[in-house]
Protein backbone atom coordinates (compact mmCIF):
# COMPACT_ATOMS: atom_id res chain seq x y z
CA UNK A 1 0.00 0.00 0.00
CA UNK A 2 1.30 3.69 -0.21
CA UNK A 3 0.59 6.87 1.19
CA UNK A 4 -1.45 10.33 0.62
CA UNK A 5 -1.43 12.21 3.40
CA UNK A 6 -1.37 10.64 6.74
CA UNK A 7 -3.70 7.90 5.26
CA UNK A 8 -2.64 4.74 4.16
CA UNK A 9 -4.67 3.58 1.04
CA UNK A 10 -4.51 -0.07 -0.44
CA UNK A 11 -3.91 0.06 -4.22
CA UNK A 12 -3.48 -3.58 -4.93
CA UNK A 13 -7.04 -4.02 -6.29
CA UNK A 14 -9.10 -5.01 -9.17
CA UNK A 15 -12.16 -4.26 -10.91
CA UNK A 16 -14.79 -5.81 -11.76
CA UNK A 17 -18.16 -5.72 -13.82
CA UNK A 18 -21.12 -6.59 -11.86
CA UNK A 19 -21.60 -9.50 -14.99
CA UNK A 20 -18.75 -11.13 -13.73
CA UNK A 21 -19.07 -14.94 -12.26
CA UNK A 22 -18.67 -15.76 -8.95
CA UNK A 23 -15.63 -18.16 -9.85
CA UNK A 24 -13.63 -15.06 -11.37
CA UNK A 25 -14.08 -13.22 -8.75
CA UNK A 26 -12.41 -15.87 -5.88
CA UNK A 27 -9.16 -16.13 -8.82
CA UNK A 28 -8.96 -12.11 -8.55
CA UNK A 29 -8.64 -12.04 -5.13
CA UNK A 30 -6.11 -14.37 -4.71
CA UNK A 31 -4.20 -12.13 -6.70
CA UNK A 32 -5.25 -9.25 -4.72
CA UNK A 33 -6.17 -7.65 -1.35
CA UNK A 34 -9.91 -6.34 -2.42
CA UNK A 35 -11.82 -6.23 -5.76
CA UNK A 36 -14.05 -3.46 -6.70
CA UNK A 37 -17.59 -4.77 -8.45
CA UNK A 38 -18.97 -1.56 -10.55
CA UNK A 39 -22.31 -1.33 -12.17
CA UNK A 40 -25.83 0.35 -11.33
CA UNK A 41 -24.52 -0.33 -7.65
CA UNK A 42 -20.74 -0.46 -6.41
CA UNK A 43 -19.43 -3.42 -4.25
CA UNK A 44 -16.16 -3.71 -2.26
CA UNK A 45 -15.04 -7.78 -1.19
CA UNK A 46 -12.01 -8.24 0.54
CA UNK A 47 -9.98 -11.06 0.08
CA UNK A 48 -10.85 -12.27 3.66
CA UNK A 49 -14.18 -12.49 2.47
CA UNK A 50 -13.71 -14.95 -0.48
CA UNK A 51 -15.24 -18.17 1.43
CA UNK A 52 -18.24 -16.17 1.54
CA UNK A 53 -18.03 -16.11 -2.28
CA UNK A 54 -17.54 -19.35 -2.44
CA UNK A 55 -21.01 -19.76 -0.85
CA UNK A 56 -22.71 -18.93 -4.19
CA UNK A 57 -23.06 -21.32 -7.47
CA UNK A 58 -19.52 -20.34 -9.61
CA UNK A 59 -21.16 -19.06 -12.65
CA UNK A 60 -23.92 -17.18 -11.03
CA UNK A 61 -23.56 -13.11 -11.71
CA UNK A 62 -21.36 -11.34 -9.14
CA UNK A 63 -24.01 -8.56 -9.10
CA UNK A 64 -26.68 -10.74 -8.78
CA UNK A 65 -25.58 -12.62 -5.86
CA UNK A 66 -24.49 -9.43 -4.16
CA UNK A 67 -28.26 -7.88 -4.27
CA UNK A 68 -29.50 -11.21 -3.74
CA UNK A 69 -27.76 -11.63 -0.06
CA UNK A 70 -28.17 -7.76 0.50
CA UNK A 71 -24.42 -6.92 0.27
CA UNK A 72 -23.76 -3.39 1.39
CA UNK A 73 -22.57 -0.92 -1.33
CA UNK A 74 -19.30 1.21 -0.87
CA UNK A 75 -19.47 4.67 -0.96
CA UNK A 76 -16.86 6.18 -3.25
CA UNK A 77 -15.63 9.56 -2.67
CA UNK A 78 -12.20 12.08 -2.24
CA UNK A 79 -9.34 11.97 -0.46
CA UNK A 80 -10.19 15.83 0.73
CA UNK A 81 -13.64 14.71 1.03
CA UNK A 82 -13.76 11.45 3.11
CA UNK A 83 -13.50 13.32 6.60
CA UNK A 84 -16.85 15.09 5.94
CA UNK A 85 -18.63 11.79 5.68
CA UNK A 86 -19.09 10.16 9.06
CA UNK A 87 -21.74 7.43 7.54
CA UNK A 88 -19.31 5.54 4.99
CA UNK A 89 -17.49 3.07 7.34
CA UNK A 90 -20.10 0.63 7.19
CA UNK A 91 -17.72 -0.70 4.62
CA UNK A 92 -14.46 0.21 2.98
CA UNK A 93 -14.31 3.30 1.38
CA UNK A 94 -13.17 3.96 -3.03
CA UNK A 95 -11.34 6.92 -2.94
CA UNK A 96 -11.10 8.84 -6.83
CA UNK A 97 -9.52 11.50 -8.16
CA UNK A 98 -11.66 12.60 -10.97
CA UNK A 99 -13.20 9.39 -12.88
CA UNK A 100 -10.54 7.09 -11.91
CA UNK A 101 -10.77 4.56 -8.59
CA UNK A 102 -7.29 5.24 -7.13
CA UNK A 103 -7.47 2.87 -3.80
CA UNK A 104 -9.42 1.52 -0.59
CA UNK A 105 -9.11 2.78 2.88
CA UNK A 106 -10.92 0.94 5.43
CA UNK A 107 -12.75 1.38 8.76
CA UNK A 108 -9.90 0.20 10.77
CA UNK A 109 -7.15 2.10 8.58
CA UNK A 110 -9.44 5.08 9.08
CA UNK A 111 -9.98 4.60 13.19
CA UNK A 112 -6.24 4.57 13.32
CA UNK A 113 -5.83 7.48 11.39
CA UNK A 114 -8.05 9.34 13.40
CA UNK A 115 -6.28 8.02 16.99
CA UNK A 116 -3.23 9.46 15.57
CA UNK A 117 -4.40 12.60 14.73
CA UNK A 118 -6.13 12.98 18.35
CA UNK A 119 -2.40 12.14 19.62
CA UNK A 120 -0.99 14.50 17.59
CA UNK A 121 -3.23 17.35 18.47
CA UNK A 122 -2.80 16.43 22.09
CA UNK A 123 0.45 16.33 21.67
CA UNK A 124 0.41 19.91 19.93
CA UNK A 125 -2.04 21.44 22.78
CA UNK A 126 0.53 19.50 26.16
CA UNK A 127 3.88 20.86 24.08
CA UNK A 128 1.57 25.22 23.69
CA UNK A 129 0.23 24.84 27.94
CA UNK A 130 3.54 23.85 28.65
CA UNK A 131 5.81 26.30 26.86
CA UNK A 132 3.64 29.29 28.05
CA UNK A 133 4.26 30.67 31.22
CA UNK A 134 0.55 31.22 32.19
CA UNK A 135 -0.77 28.25 34.49
CA UNK A 136 -3.05 26.40 31.99
CA UNK A 137 -6.39 24.55 32.94
CA UNK A 138 -8.65 22.99 30.96
CA UNK A 139 -11.84 21.29 31.82
CA UNK A 140 -14.47 18.73 30.19
CA UNK A 141 -18.22 19.99 29.82
CA UNK A 142 -18.76 18.65 33.30
CA UNK A 143 -15.79 20.54 34.87
CA UNK A 144 -13.09 17.54 34.93
CA UNK A 145 -9.99 18.72 34.33
CA UNK A 146 -8.28 17.53 31.34
CA UNK A 147 -5.04 19.56 31.34
CA UNK A 148 -3.15 21.07 34.31
CA UNK A 149 0.76 22.30 33.17
CA UNK A 150 3.47 22.40 35.51
CA UNK A 151 2.90 26.79 35.65
CA UNK A 152 -0.30 25.41 37.40
CA UNK A 153 0.94 23.11 39.56
CA UNK A 154 3.40 25.86 40.56
CA UNK A 155 0.86 28.61 41.16
CA UNK A 156 -1.28 26.48 43.23
CA UNK A 157 0.68 23.71 44.70
CA UNK A 158 -1.73 20.90 43.44
CA UNK A 159 0.32 18.06 41.32
CA UNK A 160 -0.55 17.08 38.17
CA UNK A 161 -1.80 13.61 39.37
CA UNK A 162 -4.06 14.56 42.17
CA UNK A 163 -6.18 16.72 40.06
CA UNK A 164 -6.38 15.24 35.99
CA UNK A 165 -9.24 13.43 35.55
CA UNK A 166 -11.45 15.14 39.22
CA UNK A 167 -13.88 17.46 39.14
CA UNK A 168 -12.04 21.15 39.98
CA UNK A 169 -14.95 21.87 42.21
CA UNK A 170 -13.17 19.33 43.91
CA UNK A 171 -10.12 21.52 45.15
CA UNK A 172 -11.86 25.29 44.83
CA UNK A 173 -15.19 26.71 45.72
CA UNK A 174 -17.77 26.83 42.90
CA UNK A 175 -18.17 30.10 43.09
CA UNK A 176 -14.46 30.65 42.83
CA UNK A 177 -13.91 28.82 39.88
CA UNK A 178 -14.23 31.37 36.50
CA UNK A 179 -14.07 27.93 34.85
CA UNK A 180 -17.94 27.48 36.14
CA UNK A 181 -19.09 30.21 34.72
CA UNK A 182 -17.71 29.91 31.31
CA UNK A 183 -19.90 26.20 31.38
CA UNK A 184 -22.96 27.85 32.24
CA UNK A 185 -22.64 31.02 30.56
CA UNK A 186 -20.53 30.57 27.41
CA UNK A 187 -19.19 33.79 27.80
CA UNK A 188 -15.21 34.72 27.50
CA UNK A 189 -13.70 36.34 29.66
CA UNK A 190 -10.75 38.61 29.42
CA UNK A 191 -7.93 40.30 31.81
CA UNK A 192 -10.45 39.44 34.94
CA UNK A 193 -8.64 39.46 38.62
CA UNK A 194 -9.20 36.67 40.44
CA UNK A 195 -8.68 35.28 44.03
CA UNK A 196 -9.31 31.22 43.52
CA UNK A 197 -7.96 30.84 46.98
CA UNK A 198 -6.55 33.40 49.71
CA UNK A 199 -3.24 33.26 49.30
CA UNK A 200 -3.28 33.77 45.62
CA UNK A 201 -3.92 36.09 43.20
CA UNK A 202 -4.07 35.93 39.46
CA UNK A 203 -5.38 37.20 36.49
CA UNK A 204 -7.31 35.31 33.76
CA UNK A 205 -8.63 34.53 30.48
CA UNK A 206 -10.80 31.90 30.24
CA UNK A 207 -13.32 31.02 26.89
CA UNK A 208 -15.70 27.80 26.33
CA UNK A 209 -14.91 25.22 24.14
CA UNK A 210 -17.46 24.84 21.69
CA UNK A 211 -18.79 21.93 18.95
CA UNK A 212 -21.70 22.01 17.01
CA UNK A 213 -22.90 24.55 18.98
CA UNK A 214 -22.61 23.12 22.27
CA UNK A 215 -20.45 24.10 25.05
CA UNK A 216 -18.23 20.64 25.42
CA UNK A 217 -15.39 22.81 28.27
CA UNK A 218 -13.59 25.59 28.73
CA UNK A 219 -9.99 26.16 28.61
CA UNK A 220 -8.33 29.36 31.40
CA UNK A 221 -4.64 30.96 32.00
CA UNK A 222 -4.01 32.49 34.43
CA UNK A 223 -1.14 34.77 35.06
CA UNK A 224 -0.03 34.65 39.00
CA UNK A 225 0.41 38.39 39.94
CA UNK A 226 0.74 37.08 43.90
CA UNK A 227 4.07 38.89 44.04
CA UNK A 228 2.85 42.32 42.08
CA UNK A 229 -0.12 41.96 44.50
CA UNK A 230 2.44 41.73 47.93
CA UNK A 231 5.06 44.42 46.43
CA UNK A 232 1.97 46.67 45.83
CA UNK A 233 0.64 46.05 49.25
CA UNK A 234 4.72 46.85 50.86
CA UNK A 235 4.70 49.78 49.17
CA UNK A 236 1.38 51.33 50.48
CA UNK A 237 2.38 50.46 54.01
CA UNK A 238 5.60 51.70 53.62
CA UNK A 239 4.38 54.83 51.76
CA UNK A 240 5.77 58.18 53.76
CA UNK A 241 4.29 61.41 54.91
CA UNK A 242 5.83 63.96 52.96
CA UNK A 243 4.17 66.80 54.72
CA UNK A 244 4.50 67.81 58.50
CA UNK A 245 0.85 66.62 59.37
CA UNK A 246 0.18 69.14 61.91
CA UNK A 247 1.21 72.21 60.05
CA UNK A 248 0.78 70.23 56.31
CA UNK A 249 1.10 73.38 54.29
CA UNK A 250 4.34 74.78 55.77
CA UNK A 251 6.54 72.83 53.04
CA UNK A 252 6.05 75.57 50.96
CA UNK A 253 7.76 78.74 52.59
CA UNK A 254 8.33 81.59 49.68
CA UNK A 255 8.00 80.87 46.02
CA UNK A 256 7.06 81.69 42.28
CA UNK A 257 3.80 83.26 41.87
CA UNK A 258 2.72 79.80 39.55
CA UNK A 259 3.29 77.63 42.63
CA UNK A 260 2.07 80.18 45.35
CA UNK A 261 -1.50 80.47 43.45
CA UNK A 262 -1.64 76.51 43.92
CA UNK A 263 -0.98 76.84 47.08
CA UNK A 264 -3.55 79.09 48.50
CA UNK A 265 -5.97 77.55 45.89
CA UNK A 266 -5.46 74.18 47.99
CA UNK A 267 -5.85 75.84 50.94
CA UNK A 268 -8.87 77.24 50.61
CA UNK A 269 -10.44 73.56 49.61
CA UNK A 270 -9.06 71.74 52.18
CA UNK A 271 -12.15 71.89 53.66
CA UNK A 272 -14.13 71.35 51.15
CA UNK A 273 -15.32 68.06 50.91
CA UNK A 274 -14.90 67.75 47.00
CA UNK A 275 -13.20 66.05 44.51
CA UNK A 276 -9.81 67.74 43.53
CA UNK A 277 -7.46 67.18 40.20
CA UNK A 278 -3.70 67.95 40.58
CA UNK A 279 -2.40 68.59 37.08
CA UNK A 280 1.63 68.69 35.96
CA UNK A 281 4.51 66.75 35.23
CA UNK A 282 5.69 64.39 37.18
CA UNK A 283 7.49 64.43 40.62
CA UNK A 284 5.98 68.35 40.08
CA UNK A 285 5.01 67.60 43.88
CA UNK A 286 0.71 66.14 43.38
CA UNK A 287 1.35 64.08 46.24
CA UNK A 288 2.97 66.19 49.03
CA UNK A 289 -0.49 68.98 47.66
CA UNK A 290 -2.64 65.98 47.91
CA UNK A 291 -1.68 65.01 51.54
CA UNK A 292 -1.58 68.97 52.50
CA UNK A 293 -5.31 69.03 51.37
CA UNK A 294 -6.00 65.91 53.23
CA UNK A 295 -4.18 66.81 56.38
CA UNK A 296 -5.42 70.43 56.22
CA UNK A 297 -9.12 69.49 55.94
CA UNK A 298 -12.26 68.08 57.16
CA UNK A 299 -10.43 64.53 56.76
CA UNK A 300 -7.01 64.82 58.23
CA UNK A 301 -8.11 62.36 61.53
CA UNK A 302 -8.91 59.99 58.91
CA UNK A 303 -6.20 57.69 56.56
CA UNK A 304 -4.22 58.67 53.65
CA UNK A 305 -4.57 55.90 51.15
CA UNK A 306 -2.65 56.15 47.89
CA UNK A 307 -3.61 53.93 44.49
CA UNK A 308 -0.92 54.19 41.80
CA UNK A 309 -2.57 53.87 38.33
CA UNK A 310 0.65 53.41 36.81
CA UNK A 311 1.59 50.56 38.68
CA UNK A 312 -1.64 48.76 38.79
CA UNK A 313 -2.18 45.90 36.09
CA UNK A 314 -5.21 46.69 34.20
CA UNK A 315 -6.89 43.46 35.34
CA UNK A 316 -6.27 44.17 38.55
CA UNK A 317 -7.93 47.68 39.04
CA UNK A 318 -11.42 46.71 40.00
CA UNK A 319 -10.50 44.67 42.86
CA UNK A 320 -7.88 46.94 44.24
CA UNK A 321 -10.76 49.95 44.43
CA UNK A 322 -13.76 47.98 44.99
CA UNK A 323 -12.54 44.56 46.56
CA UNK A 324 -12.99 41.19 46.22
CA UNK A 325 -15.95 39.76 48.39
CA UNK A 326 -15.04 36.61 50.91
CA UNK A 327 -11.28 38.11 51.36
CA UNK A 328 -9.81 39.70 54.10
CA UNK A 329 -8.25 41.95 52.10
CA UNK A 330 -10.25 44.96 52.24
CA UNK A 331 -10.49 47.66 49.12
CA UNK A 332 -9.16 50.78 48.79
CA UNK A 333 -11.95 52.79 49.28
CA UNK A 334 -12.59 50.81 52.16
CA UNK A 335 -9.21 51.66 53.90
CA UNK A 336 -9.66 55.10 53.43
CA UNK A 337 -12.98 55.74 54.87
CA UNK A 338 -13.26 58.47 56.87
CA UNK A 339 -10.03 60.08 54.84
CA UNK A 340 -9.17 60.71 51.52
CA UNK A 341 -8.16 57.93 48.43
CA UNK A 342 -5.31 59.86 46.22
CA UNK A 343 -5.81 58.35 43.02
CA UNK A 344 -2.52 58.37 40.99
CA UNK A 345 -2.03 59.18 37.16
CA UNK A 346 -6.06 58.59 36.85
CA UNK A 347 -4.79 59.06 33.13
CA UNK A 348 -3.90 55.30 33.10
CA UNK A 349 -6.80 54.41 34.54
CA UNK A 350 -8.58 51.89 32.18
CA UNK A 351 -11.24 53.52 30.45
CA UNK A 352 -13.84 50.37 31.49
CA UNK A 353 -13.16 51.38 35.24
CA UNK A 354 -13.95 55.33 34.85
CA UNK A 355 -17.16 54.81 35.02
CA UNK A 356 -17.32 53.09 38.17
CA UNK A 357 -15.61 55.78 39.53
CA UNK A 358 -17.77 58.53 38.29
CA UNK A 359 -21.17 56.55 39.90
CA UNK A 360 -19.32 56.36 43.26
CA UNK A 361 -18.20 59.65 43.12
CA UNK A 362 -22.22 60.50 42.42
CA UNK A 363 -23.17 58.05 44.99
CA UNK A 364 -20.87 57.30 47.54
CA UNK A 365 -21.55 53.06 47.76
CA UNK A 366 -20.21 50.48 45.05
CA UNK A 367 -20.33 46.52 45.10
CA UNK A 368 -17.37 44.28 45.64
CA UNK A 369 -16.29 42.06 43.10
CA UNK A 370 -18.34 38.89 43.13
CA UNK A 371 -20.62 40.87 45.54
CA UNK A 372 -24.20 41.71 45.42
CA UNK A 373 -24.35 43.99 48.75
CA UNK A 374 -23.84 47.97 48.13
CA UNK A 375 -21.07 48.95 50.49
CA UNK A 376 -21.12 52.88 51.87
CA UNK A 377 -18.08 55.09 52.52
CA UNK A 378 -17.39 58.41 52.72
CA UNK A 379 -13.85 58.68 51.16
CA UNK A 380 -12.56 62.22 49.49
CA UNK A 381 -11.33 61.83 46.04
CA UNK A 382 -8.30 63.50 45.12
CA UNK A 383 -6.55 62.60 41.65
CA UNK A 384 -3.78 62.92 39.63
CA UNK A 385 -2.75 63.67 35.68
CA UNK A 386 0.65 64.05 33.78
CA UNK A 387 -1.72 64.42 30.75
CA UNK A 388 -3.92 67.25 30.11
CA UNK A 389 -7.51 65.42 30.77
CA UNK A 390 -9.49 67.75 28.36
CA UNK A 391 -7.09 66.42 25.48
CA UNK A 392 -7.55 62.80 26.23
CA UNK A 393 -11.62 63.60 26.30
CA UNK A 394 -11.72 64.82 23.18
CA UNK A 395 -9.89 61.92 21.97
CA UNK A 396 -12.47 59.14 23.90
CA UNK A 397 -9.45 57.94 25.82
CA UNK A 398 -10.96 59.47 29.24
CA UNK A 399 -14.62 59.52 30.69
CA UNK A 400 -16.01 63.18 29.74
CA UNK A 401 -18.22 63.17 32.99
CA UNK A 402 -15.82 61.47 35.43
CA UNK A 403 -13.39 64.49 34.06
CA UNK A 404 -16.02 67.36 34.66
CA UNK A 405 -16.71 65.80 37.81
CA UNK A 406 -12.92 65.29 38.83
CA UNK A 407 -12.13 69.31 37.16
CA UNK A 408 -14.30 71.51 39.72
CA UNK A 409 -10.99 72.03 41.51
CA UNK A 410 -8.13 71.75 39.36
CA UNK A 411 -5.03 72.54 40.66
CA UNK A 412 -1.72 72.97 37.62
CA UNK A 413 1.52 72.75 39.72
CA UNK A 414 4.37 73.77 37.38
CA UNK A 415 7.33 71.91 36.90
CA UNK A 416 10.65 72.77 39.49
CA UNK A 417 12.40 74.24 36.19
CA UNK A 418 9.96 77.34 36.06
CA UNK A 419 10.25 77.77 39.73
CA UNK A 420 14.31 78.51 40.55
CA UNK A 421 13.81 80.46 43.70
CA UNK A 422 12.26 77.24 45.39
CA UNK A 423 15.14 74.86 44.83
CA UNK A 424 17.36 76.82 47.69
CA UNK A 425 14.33 76.52 49.58
CA UNK A 426 13.40 72.49 49.22
CA UNK A 427 16.87 71.88 49.18
CA UNK A 428 17.27 73.37 52.86
CA UNK A 429 14.09 71.37 53.64
CA UNK A 430 14.93 68.14 52.44
CA UNK A 431 18.70 68.06 53.69
CA UNK A 432 17.16 69.03 57.40
CA UNK A 433 14.58 66.20 56.60
CA UNK A 434 17.25 63.32 55.45
CA UNK A 435 19.73 64.52 57.96
CA UNK A 436 17.20 63.57 60.75
CA UNK A 437 16.12 60.36 58.98
CA UNK A 438 19.68 59.43 58.68
CA UNK A 439 21.18 60.82 62.41
CA UNK A 440 23.76 63.04 60.47
CA UNK A 441 24.77 66.71 61.21
CA UNK A 442 22.98 69.28 58.96
CA UNK A 443 25.72 69.68 55.95
CA UNK A 444 26.97 72.76 54.52
CA UNK A 445 26.05 72.54 50.46
CA UNK A 446 29.62 73.57 48.06
CA UNK A 447 28.92 76.34 45.69
CA UNK A 448 29.26 74.44 42.70
CA UNK A 449 26.61 71.89 43.43
CA UNK A 450 24.25 75.14 44.34
CA UNK A 451 25.32 76.52 41.04
CA UNK A 452 24.33 72.93 39.37
CA UNK A 453 20.91 73.05 41.30
CA UNK A 454 19.68 76.08 40.45
CA UNK A 455 20.90 75.67 36.59
CA UNK A 456 19.78 71.78 36.37
CA UNK A 457 16.63 71.60 34.38
CA UNK A 458 15.22 68.62 36.80
CA UNK A 459 13.07 66.59 34.34
CA UNK A 460 11.71 64.77 37.31
CA UNK A 461 10.74 67.87 39.23
CA UNK A 462 10.61 68.32 43.15
CA UNK A 463 10.58 64.50 43.62
CA UNK A 464 13.58 63.85 41.76
CA UNK A 465 15.48 66.78 43.78
CA UNK A 466 14.20 65.12 46.72
CA UNK A 467 15.59 62.01 45.51
CA UNK A 468 18.75 63.48 44.74
CA UNK A 469 19.16 65.21 48.22
CA UNK A 470 18.14 62.07 49.85
CA UNK A 471 21.55 60.17 47.98
CA UNK A 472 23.95 62.91 48.71
CA UNK A 473 23.64 62.77 52.75
CA UNK A 474 23.42 58.60 52.95
CA UNK A 475 26.70 58.63 50.96
CA UNK A 476 28.03 62.24 52.83
CA UNK A 477 31.13 61.04 55.12
CA UNK A 478 32.09 64.83 55.81
CA UNK A 479 30.26 67.81 56.67
CA UNK A 480 29.85 69.09 53.37
CA UNK A 481 28.02 68.10 50.29
CA UNK A 482 30.22 68.58 47.18
CA UNK A 483 29.99 67.01 43.37
CA UNK A 484 31.40 64.05 43.96
CA UNK A 485 27.90 63.40 45.81
CA UNK A 486 25.60 63.79 43.34
CA UNK A 487 24.56 61.02 40.40
CA UNK A 488 26.57 60.89 37.05
CA UNK A 489 23.25 62.87 35.43
CA UNK A 490 23.72 65.83 37.38
CA UNK A 491 27.79 65.68 37.09
CA UNK A 492 27.55 65.00 33.17
CA UNK A 493 25.35 67.96 32.65
CA UNK A 494 27.52 69.62 34.83
CA UNK A 495 30.20 69.38 32.65
CA UNK A 496 28.65 69.50 29.37
CA UNK A 497 27.43 73.04 30.46
CA UNK A 498 30.93 74.15 30.71
CA UNK A 499 31.78 72.53 27.68
CA UNK A 500 28.99 74.09 25.75
CA UNK A 501 28.65 77.60 27.21
CA UNK A 502 32.15 78.11 25.42
CA UNK A 503 32.35 78.54 21.47
CA UNK A 504 35.10 78.28 19.32
CA UNK A 505 35.54 82.16 19.38
CA UNK A 506 35.94 81.93 23.01
CA UNK A 507 32.96 83.62 23.57
CA UNK A 508 30.48 82.89 26.20
CA UNK A 509 26.83 81.14 25.87
CA UNK A 510 24.61 80.75 28.07
CA UNK A 511 23.89 77.25 26.24
CA UNK A 512 20.06 75.11 27.32
CA UNK A 513 20.90 72.54 29.78
CA UNK A 514 17.12 70.79 29.45
CA UNK A 515 18.14 70.68 25.29
CA UNK A 516 21.32 69.41 26.21
CA UNK A 517 19.79 66.80 29.02
CA UNK A 518 16.94 65.68 26.47
CA UNK A 519 19.65 64.72 23.87
CA UNK A 520 22.21 62.76 26.20
CA UNK A 521 18.59 60.66 27.30
CA UNK A 522 18.14 60.06 23.63
CA UNK A 523 21.68 59.28 23.07
CA UNK A 524 21.91 56.62 25.77
CA UNK A 525 18.81 55.46 24.63
CA UNK A 526 19.74 54.84 21.14
CA UNK A 527 16.76 57.11 20.07
CA UNK A 528 14.08 55.20 22.33
CA UNK A 529 11.62 58.23 23.26
CA UNK A 530 9.57 55.87 25.60
CA UNK A 531 12.66 54.94 27.37
CA UNK A 532 14.20 58.28 27.14
CA UNK A 533 10.68 59.84 28.83
CA UNK A 534 11.49 57.37 31.93
CA UNK A 535 14.98 57.97 32.26
CA UNK A 536 14.43 61.78 32.12
CA UNK A 537 11.18 61.47 34.50
CA UNK A 538 8.44 63.15 31.98
CA UNK A 539 5.54 61.68 29.67
CA UNK A 540 6.36 60.93 25.97
CA UNK A 541 3.91 63.59 25.23
CA UNK A 542 6.58 65.82 27.04
CA UNK A 543 9.86 64.79 26.24
CA UNK A 544 7.90 65.06 22.23
CA UNK A 545 6.46 68.35 22.79
CA UNK A 546 10.66 69.69 24.01
CA UNK A 547 12.09 67.73 20.99
CA UNK A 548 9.89 69.87 18.61
CA UNK A 549 10.19 73.20 20.81
CA UNK A 550 13.96 72.31 20.61
CA UNK A 551 14.42 71.08 16.97
CA UNK A 552 16.30 68.26 18.33
CA UNK A 553 17.20 65.51 15.62
CA UNK A 554 16.36 62.05 16.18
Amino acid sequence: MFRIGQIYIHNAFAILESDTPLKDVITTLTQNDFVIITGQKTYVIAKDESKLIALGKDFQLVGDWLNEIEWMTSAVTTLEEISEQDEIWSRPVIVREGSDFVGIVTASEWSRYLKEEKAKITSYFQTLAETVNDAVTAVDHEGAVLCWNTAAEGTYKIKREEIIGQKISEHFQTESVYLHRILTEGLPVRGAYHRPNDKTHVLINASPILYDNKIIGGVATEQDITRVVRLNEELDSQASVLVNEKEPFSFLLGGESEIQEAFHVAQKVAYADIPVLLTGEAGSGKEMFAQAIHYGGSKRNGPFVSMNCQTIPPGLFEAELFGYQNTENSSKLEQADNGTLFIEAIDRMPLEFQEKVLDYLENPSFYRVGGDERITTQTRMIASSTQPLEEMVRRGEFNESLYYRLAIITIDLPPLRNRTKDIIELVDQFVEEFSQKYQKEIPNLSQEVMDVFVHYSWPGNVKELRNVIERCIVLLDGGEISLKHLPPTLTEMHGLQEEENVSSDGQIHSGNNEAIMIEEALRKTYGNKSAAANLLGISRGTLYNKIKEYRILV
